[in-house]
């Protein structure tokens, strides 16, 4: 007896999408499945030809294997579909777990299905950076299900052994002359299902809710630092596991200093005769504190000075960056007509000594434009 045609099983045209395909079968089979039909063995066949079905439409080499050859192409005495013995299965590693997945007595059910992963950026400015901080952050998230308890169970009674693998989490089916062992696609390979699903979480085990935390950002996080916080992610369906969630820190910008690592840099502008003549700024750390910092006479612009462990802690350690003070020489604006007549008898009698990389640079651009001529 010739079998019918997978599409035709599933009721879906030939060019129907992934999506399209897993909402006919999860129709399909909650209709027939055998936990819902006690004794039917017609429900029960047909429970099996839409997962057979689905199984082979639902994977893209097997579906172009159908395509081009229907039924014949996981039939070897049906000829044309095996052009290389094994087209249509997909790798030789995914078809030797197929057929000795179950070799030695090894386990061959699915891994439990944890929860999902979360991901949340937190901003944190440099002084929280630098003392540590708790932080309350609020998040949208899957948590179990106050109602069943996280068992997915209307009654509370919880996971019954699935009936189509007997609880193995693995079925076993006839192509050609090979018997083919698989995920069993009733279950998902967990081998329990729930035969009184919980209305309001659907069987799941769990609900949406936005969940608040108080988390711990420790000293010396810097932009793009990750902290896990295990088990606070998505709660997993049906009680099994909930995953992590991950803090990534965003570094919020700092009006006086500039971050690099765990050094501090700082801009510090002066007068022009504190540059000339010298004297001391008061610089502020991180800290909350301040440093008097002296200025050398003749100091110039952009000149670097180095404070010794006075920038950002290094994480889960007791060392401390530097601090490094850059000084911004400000050139005087709105002047009075006697602070520019001072000036100009200032530059009356400057000479070459008082600006000598001014009289350098000049001295070479004469040199400059003299080659030329």
């Amino acid at each position: 007896m010739s079998k019918q045609d997978y599409y035709e099983v599933l009721g879906v045209s030939k060019d129907a999408d992934s999506g399209s395909l897993k909402s006919a079968y999860r129709k399909l089979a909650m209709k027939y499945h055998p936990d819902k039909n006690p004794g039917d063995t017609d429900a029960e066949k047909k429970f099996k030809e839409v997962s057979e079905a689905y199984e082979v439409l639902s994977n893209t080499e097997k579906r172009q294997a159908y395509d081009a050859y229907g039924h014949d192409a996981f039939n070897q005495q049906g000829g044309g579909g095996f052009s290389d013995g094994f087209s249509g299965f997909g790798s030789f590693s995914d078809i030797f777990e197929d057929f000795f997945g179950d070799m030695g007595g090894r386990q061959t059910r699915q891994r439990e299905q944890r929860g999902q992963d979360l991901k949340y950026e937190v901003d944190v400015d440099l002084r929280e950076a630098y003392t540590g901080v708790k932080k309350e952050i609020s998040y949208d998230t899957l948590v179990s299900c106050d109602v069943c308890n996280g068992s997915g169970s209307e009654s509370g009674g919880g996971l019954n052994s699935c009936s189509v693998c007997g609880g193995s989490g693995r079925t076993r089916a006839s192509q050609g002359f090979f018997t083919v062992e698989r995920t069993c696609t009733a279950c998902g390979g967990a081998g329990q299902v729930i035969s009184d699903p919980c209305k309001p979480c659907n069987g799941e085990g769990r609900r949406r809710k936005n969940r608040k935390l108080e988390v711990n950002i420790p000293a010396g996080v810097e932009e793009g630092s990750r902290i896990r916080l295990s088990g606070e992610g998505a709660a997993g369906p049906n009680g099994s596991s909930p995953g992590d969630l991950y803090l990534f820190v965003s570094m919020v910008p700092h009006p006086i200093f500039e971050r690099e690592a765990t050094n501090i840099f700082c801009n510090v502008p002066i007068s022009i005769v504190d540059a000339s003549l010298g004297g001391s700024v008061d610089v502020p750390t991180v800290s909350g504190g301040k440093v008097k910092v002296k200025i050398p006479a003749g100091s110039q612009n952009g000149d670097q000075f180095r404070l010794n462990s006075k920038g950002m802690p290094t994480i889960r350690s007791t060392s401390f960056g530097d601090m490094i003070i850059s000084l911004s020489v400000e050139t005087p604006k709105n002047l009075s007509e006697n602070q520019k007549r001072l000036l100009r008898e200032f530059d009356e009698e400057s000479s070459q000594k008082n600006n000598p990389e001014s009289s350098g640079f000049f001295s070479k651009v004469k040199d400059f434009w003299d080659g030329l001529t």
